[in-house]
């Protein structure tokens, strides 16, 4: 699998400059959020609901256009592009969502192997994958993203038989199958339990450290973000309000980034 090498001169992933997002309605989703993500950055977003975390993400790989401001993307200009270039930078990046968008009628193969379409956009290629019928290379290609995760084993069953931990890291694998160049995760474990919050995040901690991939997470959880966060940003209204380690997260900067709704996050900072 695809590696970057992290001593290379290519060092800053994204790079965003005074970006703006209004939706239609009038809503401010961002407000000149400037940063760039390093190769070897793991970020995790913390902020309330509607503080503009998704957005920011849905924008770093152009899901969402910013309504001003710039986005690079491993020094390319990605802030207007479309059609089949705007494919081939969704393609760069390898995004995980709350909810786990699996096929569940498929196999846990099949749905990561649906991460590897690209590889195989020809006719013949697309035709075969309709009949769930793919190339060894890409199966065995499959098989070592699930290794990748742990779960190699659950290759054969059917996605709807998994448990919701086992689900995301399904997701995960699909999203490494995809040999993105950085992982943007929003909400990851917001529907799991502890045990497998636990799981996800250390699976998505592995695969920065071994494969030197950039990770941008967005968390609600403030005992999550100071254990695996090297680097934490705090959002706000649409607002960066805060770029720091875990270690400059104090009592008042919680504060700042919850404002009236503080009070569990400052529980969570002084259980961590």
């Amino acid at each position: 699998m695809k590696s970057i090498d992290m001593n290379t001169k290519r060092t800053c992933a994204i790079r965003a400059k005074d970006l703006y997002k209004v939706y239609p309605n009038g809503t401010e989703a961002l407000k000149d959020v400037s940063l760039e993500v390093k190769d070897k950055d793991f970020i995790v977003v913390i902020g309330l609901s509607g503080a503009g975390k998704s957005t920011l993400l849905r924008c770093l790989n152009r899901l969402v256009r910013p309504t001003s401001g710039e986005l690079e993307l491993f020094d390319e200009d990605i802030t207007c592009v479309s059609g089949s270039r705007l494919k081939h930078v969704r393609r760069r990046v390898g995004m995980i969502f709350q909810q786990f968008n699996l096929v569940r009628r498929l196999t846990v193969l099949e749905n990561v192997l649906v991460g590897r379409l690209r590889f195989n956009s020809s006719p013949v290629g697309l035709c075969m994958t309709l009949l769930r019928r793919f190339p060894k290379r890409e199966k065995e290609f499959a098989f070592e993203c699930l290794r990748q995760v742990g779960i190699a084993d659950l290759a054969f069953r059917r996605a709807d038989a998994l448990s919701g931990g086992q689900q995301q890291r399904v997701a995960i694998a699909r999203a490494l199958a995809q040999e993105p160049e950085v992982f943007l995760a929003d909400e990851p474990i917001a529907s799991l339990d502890p045990r497998s919050s636990e799981t996800v995040m250390q699976t998505l901690m592995q695969i920065h450290e071994e494969k030197g991939i950039p990770v941008l997470v967005n968390l609600h959880h403030i005992d999550f973000a100071q254990r695996f966060g090297k680097r934490v940003l705090g959002m706000s209204k649409g607002e960066l309000i805060f770029d720091g380690t875990c270690r400059d997260l104090c009592r008042d900067t919680v504060s700042t980034i919850y404002g009236d709704k503080a009070e569990e996050a400052l529980q969570e900072l002084d259980a961590a």
